[in-house]
């Protein structure tokens, strides 16, 4: 495919299939998105596609075979799968019991052939295989442009230098007339243009004229049409002149054969500006290992990463980059997972920590049990999450859609009458004009400009997204996000950091800071309760010895206590220092104040004397303020909607500004609520992380999930925040924002440009200043036209995010 036409006529034979009911093409991936009513084989989709004139590029398919024995056995296998429709080849590997096929047949077809035959196969998913296929069929096409590119321009030079050069230096003219005369530079032309039409000039006739003679044409169409009518004219010219008109007789040699090497130099610098549009992709491709060091019969191997298995132990070494999801069962270590949170400081694992595949072990050896393998692990999931993305069809480009459908046949009849009316109306030599403005027009229009400024601006802002942490899994959220009026917001795990933590501790006078937060931590290690959890881990943090307990007793209701050495210890609330005779005005001014944050004050008594007043409660995640604030320079209300008690609620809000907080709310209360802010506000985004986000998540307009979440949060989600920080919301209003900014931009650019220039090459300039425009300004303008909007795409990867700081992830 080269331009958006293909697109249409690819889209419109798929969606003719009987079965298929929906059908997506995208130019800049070159893939097809098909979804289905009723059951659609695999091959004949590929024949669909092939009978339109395009192509499926074969595909090597690897299956594992279990139950093979001998040679007859490879035998029966290899002919099962040769049988499979759409298979080119299939070899099979009896000592590895494997199968390589290389062709267009389904994975699924393929399994079949082979349980047909009486053996079981399954596919070997690597992640990475079929993205590292695509990117070397696009490099060998490079290379392919590059080289036609080279011996177009070479043999181009001559002729250019040849005809230009004698129309506008006189003295290069006396010079041709003096020594080879006019015919035998004509001859030169002719045998040199040839080269260049039928060699590397090659590919737009056997595309174009196929399509023109289906009557479904293409961007090859007209530039085939063209260049060949500039060659034919030329031909004539040269060796039949009796047959043009008198005054006629002219050469447009240069014309065909610089057309064709601007073109081929704008196809080539269109092919290497794609391959940097998916470059997050490969980045992140990168990021698989290759091979795995497992245990296996009290050995340790080396294999392939597609060979490890579920509960496989797998060993690292310092440096080493995590192959597969896992649980540490052995040794301590700290891991950089930048490039699944965007955070550059390396996390402690311990046993009992969970890794993600593809991030990299610091300083310490580890051994670890598979929990995630192949497609299965976080890394291949995010990777089907950006392609998929990559991949998807914005609902602006609906618009772009219906004008390409049209588009190269509206231009083929314009350049059609363009001709018709130069023939007629024209001045002498009235043929000479009408075939220049006609091949002008046919060669100045660029439906690639307009098929690519779609595609490759979501490819290149999802990919930038990726790098940011912000994961589009689906790429209509791109446009929906950027016209979001609210953002509402859970609480718990989201504005907080989900779980409760030691946040103020003030000790009377004659009391030991350190000492009573280890003496109350002695005793709440006896106890259950996240809130005495939280203390001991604030001790423990701390580096504070927990000293033993004894006679550990609890007070339903009112608090716990204990002996700890010597000394008994009461923790509870007020009511329970009250119950004990104990006076808490002292400490009358800090409970106040924690109560106007929301927070319950805890007390603890030392041998009966009140020895400090303390608070336990869900911290704000450090970024939440700068997130909440991004989100207001944006123009954008906040809304926070939680289960919790309304005095806590109101006070987080307060202090972070939010503008609306709605609490003590059901999960389908959740819901109502997000519709009524709906239909005050108008579009809006719902951000949360926990089971009873999900339905809240469905009914926003986009769903943004926690990364560090649940799975059914994640997956109800539009869109993923790795960092499991609210600063990737504005982040990705922002990126949402820029590129569909970058989309108009691209769209406005390639309507703007055919828009005015095929008027121009049609010639209405010349009655009143006597401007035409050359055939090969043409060529280079339409040229440029595709590599200027892939040149703007190209800027999403720079972009930064609203609040100016640096990414810090790797991908």
């Amino acid at each position: 495919m080269t331009c958006a036409s293909c697109v249409g006529r690819v889209e419109r034979a798929l969606q003719a299939v009987p079965g298929v009911s929906q059908a997506h093409v995208n130019l800049a991936t070159e893939k097809a998105e098909v979804r289905f009513s009723n059951p659609v084989t695999y091959d004949l989709l590929v024949r669909t596609v092939e009978n339109t004139g395009y192509g499926v590029p074969l595909a090597n398919t690897e299956l594992s075979i279990e139950g093979m024995t001998c040679a007859s056995c490879v035998g029966r296998v290899e002919r099962a799968l040769a049988g499979v429709k759409g298979v080119r080849s299939a070899h099979v590997n009896l000592a590895t019991e494997r199968a390589t096929v290389e062709g267009t047949a389904s994975p699924e077809d393929l399994v079949k052939a082979v349980e047909n035959a009486g053996y079981d196969a399954a596919l070997i998913g690597d992640t990475g295989a079929a993205e590292a296929e695509a990117s070397a069929r696009k490099d060998a096409e490079r290379a392919g442009l590059k080289r036609d590119l080279l011996v177009a321009g070479i043999l181009t030079l001559p002729v250019f230098l040849l005809e230009m050069g004698s129309h506008l230096i006189p003295a290069v003219n006396h010079l041709v007339m003096q020594t080879v005369g006019t015919q035998t530079s004509w001859y030169f032309q002719f045998a040199l243009t040839t080269l260049v039409l039928f060699f590397p000039g090659l590919r737009f006739y056997q595309k174009g004229f196929p399509a023109l003679f289906r009557l479904a044409p293409d961007m090859n169409s007209m530039v085939a049409v063209g260049t060949m009518a500039a060659y034919a004219y030329s031909v004539v010219a040269t060796f039949l002149p009796s047959l043009l008109p008198a005054g006629t007789v002219n050469v447009y040699y240069e014309a065909a054969s610089v057309i064709v090497t601007l073109i081929l130099l704008g196809r080539y610098l269109e092919a290497k500006a794609k391959g940097k549009t998916s470059e997050a992709i490969k980045r992140l491709v990168q990021l698989q290992a290759r091979t795995a060091r497992v245990r296996r019969s009290g050995q340790t191997v080396e294999i392939a990463i597609s060979d490890v298995a579920h509960d496989d132990i797998v060993e690292l070494r310092p440096g080493e980059r995590i192959p597969v999801d896992g649980e540490v069962i052995e040794g301590e270590s700290y891991v950089d997972e930048s490039m699944i949170t965007g955070e550059p400081i390396p996390v402690r694992k311990t046993t009992g920590s969970t890794v993600v595949g593809g991030t990299v072990n610091q300083k310490g050896a580890l051994a670890l049990r598979a929990t995630a393998v192949g497609g299965a692990t976080v890394l291949s999931q995010i990777i089907r999450m950006v392609e998929s993305a990559q991949g998807s069809k914005l609902p602006i480009q609906a618009m772009v859609d219906r004008v390409t459908m049209w588009f190269v046949p509206v231009v083929m009849a314009a350049a059609a009458l363009t001709f018709l009316v130069w023939l007629v109306l024209g001045p002498e030599p009235a043929l000479t004009f009408a075939l220049v403005n006609g091949v002008a027009v046919l060669i100045i229009a660029c439906p690639c400009a307009m098929g690519l400024a779609t595609p490759t601006s979501i490819m290149v802002g999802t990919g930038r997204g990726a790098e940011m942490g912000v994961l589009f899994r689906k790429g209509e959220a791109l446009q929906l996000l950027r016209d979001a009026k609210v953002v509402a917001v859970d609480k718990t795990g989201t504005l907080t950091e989900g779980h409760p933590a030691l946040t103020d501790i003030a000790v009377a006078k004659g009391f030991d800071r350190d000492d009573v937060l280890a003496r109350m931590a002695a005793v709440e290690a006896k106890s259950e309760h996240p809130v005495a959890r939280a203390i001991v881990d604030a001790a423990r943090k701390e580096g504070l010895a927990i000293p033993s307990v004894s006679d550990f007793a609890s007070d339903t209701g009112y608090g716990v206590r204990a002996t700890v050495n010597g000394d008994r210890i009461e923790v509870g609330a007020d009511r329970y220092m009250i119950k004990l005779g104990l006076d808490v005005d002292e400490f009358s001014d800090t409970a106040a104040r924690l109560g106007n944050e929301g927070k319950t004050p805890l007390y603890v008594a030392i041998d009966g004397r009140l020895a400090a007043i303390l608070a336990v409660a869900d911290p704000i995640k450090p970024s939440t303020p700068a997130a909440i604030a991004a989100l207001h320079d944006l123009g954008i209300k906040v809304a926070m909607i939680t289960g919790d008690n309304r005095r806590t609620a109101e006070a987080i809000a307060a202090k972070l500004g939010i503008d609306e907080v709605v609490a003590e709310v059901l999960p389908e209360g959740k819901v109502e609520t997000v519709r009524r802010l709906k239909a005050e506000y108008g579009s809006l985004a719902y951000v949360g992380d926990g089971i009873n986000d999900a339905p809240a998540l469905a009914e926003a307009d986009v769903g943004l999930a926690i990364g560090t979440g649940t799975d059914i949060a994640i997956e109800t989600a539009d869109v993923v925040l790795m960092s499991g920080s609210l600063q990737g919301v504005p982040n990705a209003i922002a990126l949402s924002k820029a590129t569909i900014g970058n989309i108009r931009q691209n769209l406005f650019w390639a309507f703007a440009y055919n828009a005015a220039l095929i008027p121009v090459a049609a010639g209405v300039l010349y009655p009143a200043w006597g401007i035409l425009l050359s055939p090969v300004l043409a060529a280079g303008a339409m040229a440029l036209s595709s590599v200027f909007v892939l040149g703007n795409a190209l800027r999403l990867r720079r972009y930064a995010p609203p609040t100016g700081q640096r990414v810090t992830g790797k991908i």
